[in-house]
């Protein structure tokens, strides 16, 4: 009898798979189309220029360009870093182009560009992190096309609070630096950045006197005390507006969408946000961190 126990096979029980959650219905884009987008897909190819719209994939392309806005990607397209949820090529960057701003604040003036945006990859191999050409581009633009208004998204410059000051002194009304998530989250979103040097990076800027701005990505497994938790954390670091949207796995290779948050979560945070002392919160599925932008320059400092 002990032999045929012996004998008989090992039955492994199924554990049943997750499945993946499906995206919503008010996740859905239309594609861009029409005159004034094809006007600026044109300017983009002529000038060379890069822009976050198309290397993040970002929902609200058709939208923007529609309206003859676009931000702007400065010092190339390759980034240093690995974040698990971005969309932008990864490796060693050899685009160091010292005509860059001259070209993105043409470009700006040729289409009449009231407010703009503009952000850059992580320089990191540079030692002033790329501020030169971040400083000369503002300062270009407003040259060009002084009643533009410009908010910078800058990266984190891993504590080069001399390269932040050139960044931020060129004359833009707004400053934004995206802490992406909540803290916990850090080491499988943003493994090569610290949560904590991204609130400093907050304060110095508001120290200088400046708009300050950030953006966190809902839907990565974040909890809401720890958006409650992180949003404390920004008005303490001295934050004025604060945009909150869904993340969007870009390929199969990034993060996966642990949920899909329903708008009336969003709309719940954003009555929260502004309860505990942020200015402005713009907060839905679809925004991202220069969706409607040119509304942030009115807000007070």
């Amino acid at each position: 009898m002990d032999d045929l126990l012996l004998t008989l096979p090992i039955v492994q029980p199924q554990v049943p798979v997750p499945a993946k959650p499906r995206k919503p219905d008010w996740l859905r884009v239309k594609l861009p189309v029409g005159p004034e987008y094809a006007a600026v897909r044109r300017l983009v190819d002529e000038h060379k220029l890069h822009t976050i719209c198309e290397s993040g994939n970002c929902p609200n392309m058709g939208e923007c360009w529609g309206a003859g806005t676009a931000t702007f990607m400065i010092l190339g397209n390759v980034c240093t870093r690995s974040c698990s949820f971005c969309a932008v090529a990864t490796g060693r960057p050899t685009e160091y182009d010292t005509d860059e701003p001259r070209r993105v604040a043409e470009a700006i003036q040729l289409m009449g560009v009231k407010h703009a945006v503009i952000t850059s990859v992580n320089r990191d191999e540079l030692k002033d992190r790329g501020a030169s050409i971040w400083h000369e581009t503002v300062v270009r633009i407003k040259q060009l096309s002084p009643e533009t208004t410009i908010e910078t998204l800058i990266p984190d410059v891993k504590a080069n609070w001399t390269a932040l000051e050139l960044m931020i002194a060129g004359g833009q009304e707004v400053v934004s630096h995206n802490i992406e998530t909540v803290g916990s989250l850090y080491r499988l979103v943003r493994p090569q950045a610290k949560y904590e040097r991204s609130l400093e990076q907050i304060r110095r800027t508001k120290d200088a006197g400046k708009r300050t701005k950030s953006g966190i990505m809902l839907g990565l497994g974040e909890t809401k005390d720890e958006m409650y938790r992180a949003m404390d954390d920004l008005v303490a670091y001295g934050l004025d507006i604060l945009t909150l949207g869904q993340y969007l796995q870009p390929t199969k290779r990034h993060l996966e969408v642990a949920e899909f948050i329903h708008p009336d979560l969003f709309a719940h945070y954003r009555e929260e946000g502004l309860a505990r002392g942020l200015k402005y919160v713009e907060s839905g599925p679809l925004v991202r961190s220069s969706y409607h932008a040119e509304r942030h320059v009115n807000v007070p400092i």
